[in-house]
């Protein structure tokens, strides 16, 4: 029997020996998944302070603010739970005021900023070279010299390329389209719009020689009174139809601009559906919503660990024409059968 048991120990001894090491192994495995979960629990005790820069107004950002929290939230990212936002509106007072209110977030110290249009990007990045910046929405941010390239943007700043100034050349073509005898079209500008402004009027140019129409350009304040008399100036002008350059500013008024489009019975095309969605006559442009939700993403991304040089710019892939017949009906306006057909959407 003694015999029997050496044998049998002699057998086990090697087995034995193999089970210890593989216990070994799984204590330590498990002693490093603790420490690993313990230092996850330690980051996600951390609030993270976001700072969102916008040159329009709080109460004209808040359905595009809504989608971007939302879609925070659906990647673990809430309000008063592990982040907290620092908003800075310039409230229209002109994009003069937003370098103050980034140099504002760099001494708070957020840990990465949202700016929502070109001036509010490049008053950022003048404000940080070590903070992140993702960018909402800016028309071509190469030119405006935020980034190096979409493909490598170096530096601190990535995000959303919206394509803005090719669109305002695309939305001239529909405008004719849609008003055959189409002559002048009024533009509104920003009085101080600077590079942007310039850069969308330049890409103008050629479609409006193209089509035969002439631009005139009324540049304008966003506020009611101003607006008001820029309406006053374009029926001077004997513009058949406007078109407003893409700005925070004029989004945040669009309910007003709607209003006197109407009053003066002119045909008008906007760069965003929320327009048509305060009645307007018709809007072709990017799917701001996504650009709204993607920034959400980089945010995502960046508070995670990665690097904005790392992070290419993405252009926008979502466009939406959408046209409203109640509009066309109460400025006598017949829209022709293939300008509908064109639609993604249309209200009747």
């Amino acid at each position: 029997m003694r015999k029997n048991s050496e044998i049998i120990a002699q057998h086990l001894a090697p087995w034995w020996a193999a089970a210890m090491k593989n216990l070994i192994y799984l204590l330590l495995i498990i002693a490093l998944m603790v420490a690993g979960s313990a230092a996850q629990a330690q980051q996600s005790g951390k609030i993270f302070r976001i700072g969102f820069l916008d040159s329009s107004t709080a109460a004209g950002s808040a359905i595009l603010l809504e989608t971007f929290r939302q879609e925070l939230g659906k990647l673990g990212w809430i309000e008063g739970k592990n982040i907290t936002i620092e908003y800075r509106f310039s409230e229209n007072k002109g994009v003069g005021l937003l370098p103050e209110l980034a140099a504002n977030l760099a001494r708070l110290k957020v840990d990465l900023i949202v700016a929502t249009d070109t001036p509010s990007a490049l008053a950022a990045k003048n404000a940080t070279s070590g903070t992140p910046i993702v960018m909402a929405n800016v028309g071509d941010p190469v030119v405006a010299g935020l980034v190096a390239s979409l493909a490598r943007p170096g530096g601190n700043v990535t995000g959303n390329a919206s394509l803005t100034p090719e669109l305002n050349s695309k939305r001239l073509e529909v405008l004719k389209d849609t008003v055959p005898t189409l002559a002048r079209v009024g533009l509104l500008r920003g009085p101080r719009s600077g590079g942007s402004g310039e850069v969308q009027f330049k890409e103008l140019r050629p479609a409006a020689v193209a089509l035969k129409v002439t631009v005139e350009e009324i540049k304008t304040q966003p506020d009611l009174k101003s607006l008001e008399n820029a309406f006053q100036t374009a029926k001077q002008k004997h513009v058949d139809a406007i078109m407003t350059q893409s700005t925070r500013p004029f989004f945040a008024q669009r309910k007003r601009i709607v209003e006197l489009a109407g009053k003066h019975r002119l045909p008008a095309i906007y760069f965003q559906k929320e327009f048509v969605d305060e009645g307007g006559l018709m809007s072709y442009g990017v799917d701001f919503d996504d650009l709204y939700r993607r920034a959400a993403v980089y945010v995502d991304k960046i508070l995670r660990g990665a690097k904005p040089a790392d992070l290419p710019v993405q252009q926008a892939t979502k466009f939406e024409f959408i046209v409203n017949l109640k509009a066309a009906k109460q400025i006598d306006l017949t829209i022709p059968a293939r300008v509908l057909e064109r639609a993604n959407k249309v209200i009747r």
